[in-house]
């Protein structure tokens, strides 16, 4: 059960939702900056609005970020334009022939996407977007087979989709965990995070101190991808703890 409500503070327009949760939790949404605060239905508006009002400064350079995310988020696909594997910058070498599509990885430093004639941006973003997922796919196994064993916990499936708002989601119930595709475009330590986070929820459903413990123990550096993640673009500007 949840209610919503708009509210206006600092020039900042805020969805407030009441929920049955413990604690409040700050959101500023990637790309649109939208703003949601999720409050315990026993929390008092005086105790939300100051809450906002601590985080004002917080949220005012969440949105510039996301306003920035904004103007990098249409890709045009055309020669020189840069684009990311794996954290690896890579200049777009962009290749027309009558042949079936292709991605290939010339060198350290370029990326060729063979296309037919007259493809639209939209066709050359599905072929990056299938390669991107192929290359996924190639890695991720062995990444869910070490922390498996380190939990000792066992998945029952997993998925690569694009998600707005996650890095990774998990299903308790059924053990599997989806992946987001834009991961592909991060340094390998955020895949691994982002694994070995919805991995640990089969064993702890909450981000509480148990949580953290298995996280701790199992990346000592965990710190490093959560960081890299927040400030790069695609997933959700959280508060952090």
């Amino acid at each position: 059960m949840s209610n919503i409500k708009q509210l206006r503070i600092c020039d900042v327009s805020i969805d407030l939702i009441r929920k049955d949760i413990k604690n409040m939790r700050l959101v500023v949404y990637p790309f649109t900056g939208r703003v949601r605060v999720s409050a315990p239905f026993r929390v008092s508006d005086a105790m939300v609005h100051s809450f906002i009002d601590s985080k004002i400064s917080w949220i005012k350079n969440s949105q510039k970020k996301a306003k920035e995310q904004q103007k990098e988020r249409k890709k045009l696909f055309v020669d020189g334009e840069e684009h990311y594997f794996f954290g690896q910058k890579y200049l777009l070498d962009l290749v027309e022939k009558k042949a079936a599509p292709e991605v290939l990885l010339k060198n350290r430093a370029h990326i060729s996407l063979y296309i037919r004639p007259n493809s639209t941006p939209e066709k050359k973003q599905s072929i990056i977007n299938e390669w991107y997922r192929s290359e996924l796919k190639l890695v991720i196994p062995s990444i869910i087979e070490k922390y498996e064993n380190k939990l000792n916990v066992k998945t029952n499936e997993w998925h690569i989709k694009r998600m707005k708002t996650r890095w990774g989601s998990c299903n308790i119930k059924a053990k599997r965990i989806w992946v987001n595709l834009e991961l592909a475009k991060k340094p390998i330590i955020c895949l691994e995070y982002v694994i070995l986070h919805e991995l640990i929820h089969l064993i702890e459903r909450y981000h509480n101190d148990n949580f953290k413990t298995h996280l701790k123990k199992h990346m000592p550096q965990w710190r490093f991808p959560e960081k890299e993640l927040a400030r790069l673009d695609h997933a959700s500007f959280c508060l952090p703890d």
